[in-house]
């Protein structure tokens, strides 16, 4: 019985499942392995602890050698461990070669290094050092000749070098350090010492004072200042930068806070920026702009990501104002200027550079911009595009001007969009009000191709023509008249005289109906109101009467001949032959006003304008009035008194004019008369003029017969 008792206890125990032992749990494993790292963790960080990590020095050069492809040597004392949890790095004697290619032996190399390195945000890719202390330490930073390649980026030599990123340092204490910079790309070399001194202002622990010299373009430049860093006992607080900077005939100064040592990213500065011409501030980036008067800009300045922002820009440039914002925006494969400006006052001296001229000879006087070539005047500027600095940088600008100071030209509401892509320039639209009309213009500069294309598209809406003309004369009061004009033009060259001197196109100034009034008067130095009287009918002593008018021209390879010019009175039809040359900027153009009823003492005398776009000149008492007065007084002496009257007398047989075709600016083939027959008297588009623009004498003589009709 007692064998049977046993047999079944033991059955029923093998039958029961047996339980697992708790440490043989997969949550028991996972605490174990845990524990295990922990405790190894533990006695890493205390052997590293204790032993300062000296004994990586061997294989912290290996490691750093193999993945930087530059040599890595510590010369002296090292250390490397968790202090408690950031990383403490030490290296007494440290050189970080540099790659064979850069004109440097030595990336970096320092006496003494030590520093304190956040550890969890550089797991996260983030790198912050806490505190750096330096002594006696260079960095250099150099991009090779053709801008791939760069001494900070580490690997392999080859490789495409990254942007600049330094690492965040909350503190510094930098002693006898110095940086070398070259970039032969954008012309830029400097170098700067460091060195850390007391401040003498108690709020600051400590001061890193900076200064060096260097070259933007082959612009010398010197600068100077301070990264004054907070009291220790102050936690979290912001480094005080203080720069000034001086070269290319400017002067910069830069004052504000940033977040840390090398933080710029939501720095809070101000700069003041004075000079001569601000275009040379401009140039030391490769950026060309116009250049201008004496100026002086000041405006917020903070960085975020690859952009540098100017925010609340205000200045005067010369004798105008300027307000605004400026980014630029540091990116491949070119820079980009993005600006709002607004100006309330432009003086049109200072508007002299955007086409050209410069303006300090501008203030001077007209005649400070005239060039004497061969001893004949040239107005036309000359001044070259910079298309080597157009492949730098891309722009975005919207420019606004209220009021223009310029005597006797009402121009004002300015607004200009310019775009710039790759050597692609477009001042579209850009419009203004001119004397209650509007101009609005497309203008297209195409430097991609190797020789530079302009286009021109200028339009003047209808705008009276006593406020346009008052500065000459008009009688605004008596003037009801208007006029609307239209440029199109396309040239080759890089200035705008070669460009108009190459060009093609049409140029078309239609008068609508309306009355038209002088007053007896000579400004602008030239004789226009007496021309005006000259060319229409008598004194003047009531308005003419405008039915149609059309000064049109026609360019061929900057040679512009009337086609047609033709102004339809009530008692006249004025007519003009002729032209001008935009190569040499010659005028030859004669205008005649021919009776549309029977008049005495008319003369039918042409009034001539000549000379050039500088120096114009008007021919009103001709040759041939006084040949015309010469044949009545031999009339005179062979037959009687009276028969000298009849070289005076004008038939009255000028033809009316059909005012369609010339209120459409059409060209001379299409006029009309009022009859509706093809005018005979305006020419065909084309003129005798040489290569150089002028005729010979024959030639002249020969076209003003046609013209004139003499016997």
């Amino acid at each position: 019985m007692a064998d049977a008792g046993v047999t079944t206890v033991e059955a029923e125990t093998a039958a029961s499942p047996r339980r697992p032992h708790r440490s043989d749990s997969p949550i028991a494993a996972m605490v174990a392995v845990l524990a295990t790292i922990i405790g190894l963790v533990l006695l890493a960080w205390t052997v590293l602890y204790v032993t300062k990590g000296r004994f990586l020095k061997g294989t912290f050069e290996r490691i750093a050698t193999s993945q930087s492809g530059r040599e890595v040597e510590v010369d002296g004392d090292f250390q490397l461990y968790f202090n408690p949890i950031n990383i403490k790095f030490l290296a007494e004697g440290i050189t970080v070669a540099n790659p064979e290619w850069a004109s440097g032996d030595n990336f970096f190399d320092a006496r003494l290094i030590d520093t304190n390195i956040a550890t969890i945000p550089l797991i996260f890719g983030n790198r912050r050092v806490n505190w750096l202390n330096l002594v006696d330490g260079n960095v250099d930073l150099e991009w090779d000749a053709a801008g791939r390649r760069n001494t900070w980026t580490f690997g392999d030599p080859n490789a495409k070098g990254e942007p600049l990123e330094l690492p965040v340092i909350r503190r510094a204490t930098l002693y006898r350090s110095d940086l070398r910079y070259r970039d032969p790309r954008m012309q830029l070399a400097a170098d700067i010492a460091f060195r850390t001194v007391e401040a003498r202002d108690t709020r600051f622990a400590s001061e890193i004072g900076f200064s060096g010299t260097g070259s933007a373009r082959g612009n010398p430049f010197t600068l100077e200042g301070a990264l004054q860093s907070p009291n220790a006992t102050l936690a979290g607080g912001e480094n005080r930068l203080r720069l000034h900077a001086e070269g290319a005939n400017t002067v910069m100064d830069v004052t504000g806070t940033l977040p840390g040592a090398t933080e710029l990213e939501g720095s809070r500065l101000r700069m003041d920026v004075r000079g001569a011409n601000i275009a040379d501030l401009f140039n030391l980036i490769g950026v060309a702009i116009p250049e201008t008067r004496r100026y002086r800009v000041t405006s917020a300045l903070t960085k975020a990501g690859d952009e540098w922002r100017f925010t609340g820009l205000k200045g005067t440039f010369g004798d105008s104002d300027v307000a605004g914002k400026l980014t630029v925006a540091m990116i491949e494969p070119r820079l980009k200027l993005t600006a709002e400006i607004a100006t309330r006052r432009l003086d049109i001296i200072d508007a002299a550079p955007f086409i050209g001229y410069n303006p300090d000879e501008a203030a001077r006087g007209a005649s400070a911009v005239i060039e004497r070539v061969n001893g004949t005047p040239r107005l036309l500027p000359d001044a070259t595009l910079r298309i080597e600095s157009l492949r730098n940088f891309d722009a975005d600008l919207h420019w606004t001007v209220r009021q223009v100071r310029a005597r006797s030209l009402p121009i004002s509401n300015i607004d200009l969009t310019l775009g710039l892509d790759d050597r692609l320039l477009k001042l579209s639209p850009f419009t203004f009000s001119m004397a209650r009309g509007t101009v609005s213009s497309d203008i297209v500069i195409n430097a991609r191709p190797a020789t530079v294309v302009t286009d021109y598209d200028i339009r003047l809406s209808p705008t009276p023509m006593g406020v346009l003309l008052a500065g000459w004369g008009v009688e605004e009061s008596g003037t009801s008249g208007t006029l609307s004009a239209r440029v199109k033009l396309r040239g080759e060259g890089d200035s705008l005289r070669k460009s108009l001197a190459t060009s093609d196109g049409r140029i078309a100034v239609i008068l609508p109906r309306g009355t038209f009034w002088t007053r007896n008067v000579q400004l602008a130095e030239l004789d226009v109101g007496t021309f005006i009287q000259k060319m229409f009918e008598g004194r003047l002593k009531e308005p003419v009467q405008i039915n149609c008018g059309l000064i049109g021209f026609t360019v061929r390879n900057g040679i512009a001949a009337a086609d047609p010019i033709l102004i339809d009175t009530q008692k006249n039809v004025m007519l003009g032959r002729g032209g001008f040359s935009f190569r040499n900027e010659s005028i030859d153009l004669a205008f005649r006003a021919d009776s549309k009823k029977f008049s005495l003492f008319a003369g039918q005398s042409p009034v001539g304008v000549n000379g050039y776009f500088a120096e114009p000149g008007f021919d009103v008492i001709s040759p041939e009035l006084v040949g015309r007065a010469g044949a009545g007084l031999g009339l005179a002496t062979v037959v009687t008194p009276l028969a000298a009257v009849v070289a005076f007398i004008d038939v009255g047989d000028a033809k009316s004019a059909a005012c369609g075709p010339v209120l459409a600016g059409a060209t001379a083939r299409a006029q009309r008369t009022d009859k509706g027959e093809p005018r005979d008297d305006v020419g065909r588009g084309t003129t005798a003029k040489s290569e150089d623009g002028s005729r010979s004498k024959g030639e002249r003589q020969e076209q003003r017969k046609k013209f004139l009709g003499i016997f």
